[in-house]
């Protein structure tokens, strides 16, 4: 497994705000419905890199080139330079006043092969992550005892989604290395307008809840609490190739082939189901998946508005999500389990529903939203997203180097259940996966699925 420190200290050498280099007029930015239906909480990422084979180029040099090509990108994003603030009607916008974002540098007594991933809460929470407490994105560069460099990102959700990051990343990456920008982004709000009349389902209109009809919320006493189990923490694994390729296997039937993301899903369900039951009290199970929507929205618009939609920066995410009670799920076979994943995510994978979704919130502003199985007492929620269109490891490329490892976190703080299935940096067909659940949900999942789920070590990652 390689040699960990847990044990490291971080200095805090440089804390500056870095701003456009080329500012823009002072104004206001709405959010989108679909920008609406996230709540207000943080989204990290990291990226880490080796020592560069440059010798000749030193930390002093890298950092400038990165706070230089950061003030251009945000020329670009100039969103991202801005802070939330509320409307007349109560509603979060974004005030685009060239603030610019908090750029924090910091140099670690510790070497990249001695992090340690697996548990990303002592390596990275407090440590390489950077705290937001202004604006809307904060960065933390952090220069590592053996030359290698770690950079962390933290975005407020409502601001950017997973693909919108990706696209700020990989844009501030290129221009670090003098080529030109891989996305120019669009922020016309227009795009995403509702239609008029309003139209939509039923199915649509249940998948989210006003803050404002949430039900009353009472613990069950049979339950207990234990507030060290119950806590939420985060975990990386690495799932090989050969057991997603069984995992499809069993999750098929019938001449219908489920998706590696499908049999996931259905078998993280299930184990859930297994673990609730074990704990002795009886839950709804729900399972939620993101679906993007982004070329949904763009099929058969036209070549403009197919650019205009992949070029779209913000939240383009629905969550459809299945309810089984624990009971039930846990004596389903696999493939009756992704028949019910397929099944909702089918529900959600049409330009037609994002359209509904959209003319929804319309009608529910400006009250606040929340998806509706995170809304649940009494019931175990989780959301799986998938990392895989992003392609990372080659785009993220600062000009010393390749990416040799980079995951999601979230902060600590974040109560909801969260999991993130990223292509593996080593081996094609191996996946890594980020899991943000509670102590005593992990453990259960780490002691009945060892086949499946394997610590993340530097020995797998060959640093």
């Amino acid at each position: 497994m390689g040699v960990k420190s847990d044990n490291f200290s971080v200095k805090v050498t440089r804390s500056e705000t870095v701003a456009p280099n080329q500012p823009w007029h002072d104004h206001w930015l709405p959010f989108t419905n679909l920008d609406l239906l996230v709540p207000p909480f943080d989204v990290g990422s990291f990226f880490c890199y080796k020592r560069s084979d440059d010798h000749s180029v030193d930390a002093t040099t890298m950092v400038g080139a990165l706070k230089s090509s950061l003030s251009q990108a945000l020329t670009l994003f100039y969103p991202l330079a801005g802070e939330i603030v509320r409307n007349a009607v109560g509603e979060p916008e974004i005030y685009c006043n060239n603030r610019g974002v908090d750029f924090v540098e910091a140099v670690a007594d510790v070497k990249l092969q001695e992090l340690n991933f697996y548990n990303p809460d002592v390596s990275i929470e407090g440590k390489l992550m950077p705290k937001r407490e202004h604006g809307v994105l904060a960065i933390q560069v952090t220069m590592l005892k053996c030359g290698g460099m770690v950079i962390a990102t933290i975005f407020d959700h409502r601001v950017a989604d997973g693909y919108s990051a990706n696209m700020f990343v990989s844009t501030w990456a290129d221009i670090t290395r003098s080529q030109p920008p891989s996305f120019v982004p669009s922020f016309r709000r227009s795009v995403l307008n509702a239609r008029r009349p309003t139209v939509y389902t039923p199915t649509t209109a249940s998948m989210f809840l006003p803050l404002s009809n949430l039900p009353s919320l009472h613990t069950d006493p049979k339950r207990g609490s234990n507030p060290d189990q119950d806590l939420l923490i985060s975990r990386i694994y690495y799932i090989e190739g050969e057991q997603l390729k069984r995992l499809q296997s069993l999750a098929s039937e019938n001449g219908y082939q489920r998706s590696k993301l499908e049999a996931f899903t259905s078998f993280l369900w299930k184990v859930t189901a297994m673990f609730v039951e074990d704990s002795g009290h009886g839950e709804i199970c729900n399972m939620a998946v993101a679906v993007d929507g982004r070329r949904r929205l763009g099929e058969g618009e036209g070549v403009e508005k197919e650019n205009l939609m992949l070029a779209h920066f913000g939240n383009v995410l629905s969550i459809p999500f299945g309810k089984i009670q624990s009971k039930d799920l846990k004596d389903m076979p696999l493939s009756s389990v992704a028949n019910e994943v397929h099944k909702f995510l089918k529900s959600a994978t049409s330009k037609d529903h994002f359209l509904e979704l959209i003319d929804w919130v319309e009608d529910q502003r400006p009250k606040p939203l929340m998806s509706r199985p995170f809304a649940e007492d009494n019931a175990v929620s989780i959301m799986v997203s998938s990392g895989q269109r992003f392609s990372i490891m080659d785009k993220m490329d600062f000009g010393w180097g390749k990416l040799v490892f980079g995951s999601c976190y979230a902060p600590m703080a974040r109560s909801d259940s969260y999991v993130m299935t990223m292509a593996s940096p080593i081996k094609d067909g191996d996946w890594v996966v980020y899991m943000h659940l509670p102590r005593k949900h992990l453990s259960y999942i780490e002691t009945h699925s060892t086949h499946l789920f394997k610590p993340l070590t530097n020995d797998y990652l060959k640093l």
